[in-house]
């Protein structure tokens, strides 16, 4: 089963070895806020927060952006009035793509601005 945001979060916040208070005053949040987002009691925050907080820790803020499935401000403001951006998408969904396919996916789209030797 897979693991929530809150799980995910204190996960990575222990392996960064901080405390709840830590994160909260680097991170510009409330101790209690941390607290409840640990614990599953209310819902992960918006993407921006996320990417904040996943800063501080030092992990993958992909990782905790998928957990709570949300996006930072700048990719949903990128989607807005772009229809092929959301066709795009939505054929990735439906193709249900493994990691690696995802991994060499990302690596063609990375291919089309820099072409390399």
């Amino acid at each position: 089963m897979a693991r929530s945001f809150g799980e995910i979060l204190r996960a990575r916040r222990r392996d960064a070895k901080m405390s709840q208070r830590q994160l909260a005053q680097e991170s510009g949040v409330d101790f209690s806020y941390v607290s409840k987002l640990e614990n599953d009691r209310i819902p992960p925050p918006a993407g921006d927060t996320i990417v904040r907080i996943a800063k501080v820790i030092g992990c993958d803020p992909g990782e905790l952006l998928a957990a709570a499935k949300k996006m930072p401000s700048r990719v949903e403001d990128g989607l807005v009035g772009a229809p092929e951006a959301h066709r795009f998408l939505q054929a990735a969904s439906s193709m249900k793509l493994s990691r690696e396919e995802w991994e060499t996916l990302i690596g063609k789209l990375e291919s089309l601005r820099d072409p390399g030797p």
